[in-house]
């Protein structure tokens, strides 16, 4: 593996792309480090500090805002709202384009309409920066997390002014950063940005740990990590990655009879092929959607709860409330079932948008193809459908246990959110199938100049035209 790492920067375009993603990284952390003007950022760090403590509604949206955001929203930068308003906007035309017709057809136009779409979809992250922006901005008014000077009068409008502008500059800063990496890095630049902020977190886990660990304190002392519970948690960091990356890589191949053609003298096609079906079709976003959708009503009846319990009295409407809050809060059995009944939903709901049996059928068909023993065209589309049923509920099986192993870890042990996030859930598989697919592409532009890669070889040069070049 070191050999491998030392061959990339052997070849001047591979290290010249490597580096060029590395320092447009640095820019991305830099970003961090600059405060919006006018918000008072100690009062903003004890106040988002404490709702996470007390698990109110406010702190639960930092929790899950934290995992897309490279740090908390503890400090409000020009970077705060990070990469997600780009790739919310992508996901809904994703969405409609499985809906309306005129978005079908533009991308059957090939590279004109998917750059329409690109465009438009950029003009969709600007309105969802400005929504999002100003939710933010209201919300520290509102909670008196703005400094006095910035309170009333014109200065108040150059508040929120300022603020808007930078933080929609900032993300779509983001998004040009993440196509420049695309152009000129190794791709996958949005994805690579948002797995950096996720890993943004880890020294802060890591130093948690550290910090309180004590072996002579049993694995259950509270505040305190024991050598058995250094022990779980290191092997549980293990044991869940690993269990991720077999979910992200795992697939189902369906053979493949390719029909012979007769030219002449001579015989094409007749060879057996593989389709492969992942068993993963989904990828991460039905944990985003479920706990998208967990987050609403988690806050709305914190909130609800929050607000009976000020009010002195507490009847049975406020009984309600408080009963419903602590149903949905992290770890709850209401909240661990309905989140995985939603994650078994949005995977079959994902899956549907993205797989057509029917036009993989068609497919089939058109190239000449067919599956032993199923013939082609309804048949072949039925029996694909229930393919992916099948492995999907096996998918979403393994979904729901890696996404609601954090909260029971926090929940059940006492581990801090930011801590027990790297032990599964939505961060720890963007991370790993990022992190395939980049391992993935320099170990293609290795093999394309005859070097052994990471999976591959011993690491040296192969092939007679690296050795004549090199001579």
């Amino acid at each position: 593996m070191i050999q491998a790492a030392a061959n990339i920067f052997r070849i001047p375009d591979l290290r010249n792309r490597v580096l060029f993603t590395l320092a447009m990284l640095v820019i991305y952390r830099i970003g961090f480090w600059i405060p919006l003007v006018g918000v008072d950022q100690t009062q903003l760090a004890e106040a988002a500090e404490k709702a996470s403590e007390n698990a109110t509604g406010f702190g639960r949206i930092v929790q899950f805002a934290s995992i897309f955001s490279g740090g908390s929203l503890q400090q409000s930068t020009i970077f705060g709202l990070g990469i997600m308003p780009y790739i919310t906007a992508g996901i809904i035309f994703q969405l409609l384009g499985q809906v309306l017709p005129g978005l079908q057809e533009l991308k059957k136009e090939g590279a004109g309409g998917q750059q329409k779409l690109a465009e438009w979809t950029r003009y969709a992250a600007v309105g969802l920066c400005i929504f999002q922006g100003w939710m933010w901005l209201s919300y520290l008014r509102a909670q008196n997390l703005v400094q006095p000077q910035f309170e009333q009068g014109s200065s108040l409008i150059v508040f929120y002014v300022s603020g808007f502008c930078a933080l929609t500059a900032g993300s779509l800063f983001l998004m040009w950063l993440g196509e420049q990496i695309d152009k000129y890095g190794i791709g996958n630049g949005v994805s690579i940005i948002l797995t950096t902020g996720i890993l943004a977190r880890m020294p802060d886990a890591v130093m948690w740990v550290a910090g309180n660990f004590d072996p002579r304190q049993s694995s259950d002392a509270e505040g305190k990590v024991g050598l058995v519970g250094l022990l779980l948690l290191v092997g549980g960091f293990f044991a869940v990655t690993a269990g991720a990356i077999i979910i992200t890589v795992a697939q189902r191949r369906i053979p493949i009879q390719q029909a012979k053609h007769t030219v002449g003298r001579k015989v094409y096609g007749g060879q057996k092929l593989y389709l492969p079906l992942r068993l993963n079709h989904a990828g991460v976003m039905p944990i985003i959607f479920a706990s998208s959708f967990m987050v609403f009503p988690s806050a709305f009846f914190g909130w609800l709860a929050s607000s009976a319990q000020a009010g002195g009295e507490i009847g049975w409407l406020g009984r309600v409330s408080i009963f419903l809050s602590e149903a949905f809060q992290n770890g709850a059995y209401p909240y661990v079932i309905l989140e995985i009944v939603l994650i078994y939903f949005f995977s079959y709901f994902w899956t549907t948008v993205q797989f057509s049996p029917d036009e993989m059928s068609k497919q089939l068909r058109d190239h000449g193809s067919m599956i032993p023993g199923i013939r082609p065209g309804p048949f072949t589309a039925d029996y694909l459908e229930r393919i992916m049923e099948r492995i999907t509920y096996v998918g979403a099986g393994f979904l729901a246990v890696i996404a609601i192993i954090p909260t029971l870890v926090t929940q059940q042990l006492g581990i801090p959110f930011n801590v027990s996030q790297f032990l599964g859930g939505t961060g720890l598989l963007i991370v790993v199938s990022v992190g395939l697919d980049v391992l993935q592409r320099i170990e293609a532009q290795l093999l394309m100049r005859n070097y052994a890669g990471f999976l591959s070889g011993t690491g040296e040069p192969n092939g007679p035209r690296i050795r004549s070049a090199r001579a």
